[in-house]
């Protein structure tokens, strides 16, 4: 496995995909459903949309790349059966977010124990299939729609890149909400 500064790539790949995890309670604790799902402007995303399409973007991709179920649709794995079913959101099964509309986005409604619970059981299935990565794995192409074809280690980097982003709105939308409220 190659390394960086003394640290295996997996490891510092479970490192990064890892902030996700740590990061998504802190964005959403303390809030109510309400304020998890007001935007800071008309036609915005919302903490509950941002969180949950971090997720759901890390659940798809990685599960994905590794040949693996989603965390979403495992039975016993959320508070109703699943994940899926716990959220119950008006939206199709295998939904991620990707070409949302306000309308779409209005229709995460989420407590901040939920959002936090499937980003936490996202981030400790990343860390699982990350960790049994190897060199080879990383070079595996995962997607031949683009040129050049996507490998799993550059689906990596952007499923990482994409979730902090989002994480990192949550925290400015919350910082904002905080703001009015105070």
């Amino acid at each position: 496995m190659p390394t960086v500064a003394g640290m295996d790539v997996a490891t510092l790949l479970q490192e990064v995909l890892g902030r996700a995890r740590e990061l998504a309670p802190g964005v959403v604790e303390g809030l109510s459903v309400e304020e998890l799902a007001t935007p800071p402007a008309e036609g915005a995303n919302t903490i509950a949309w941002l969180v949950w399409h971090q997720a759901r973007v890390m659940d798809d991709h990685l599960a994905d790349a590794a040949g693996r179920r989603q965390v979403w649709h495992e039975a016993g794995e959320g508070p109703a059966g699943s994940w899926r079913e716990a959220f119950a959101l008006d939206l199709p099964a295998g939904d991620t977010g990707y070409g949302h509309d306000a309308d779409d986005v209005a229709r995460v409604r989420a407590s901040a124990d939920l959002l936090a619970g499937y980003a936490d059981a996202v981030g400790a299935r990343a860390h699982e299939v990350v960790g049994a990565l190897d060199a080879e794995a990383l070079d595996r192409v995962v997607d031949e729609g683009w040129d050049p074809p996507v490998t799993y280690g550059v689906r990596l980097a952007s499923v990482a890149s994409d979730c902090l982003q989002h994480l990192g709105q949550a925290a400015y939308v919350r910082g904002l909400l905080d703001r009015r409220d105070g």
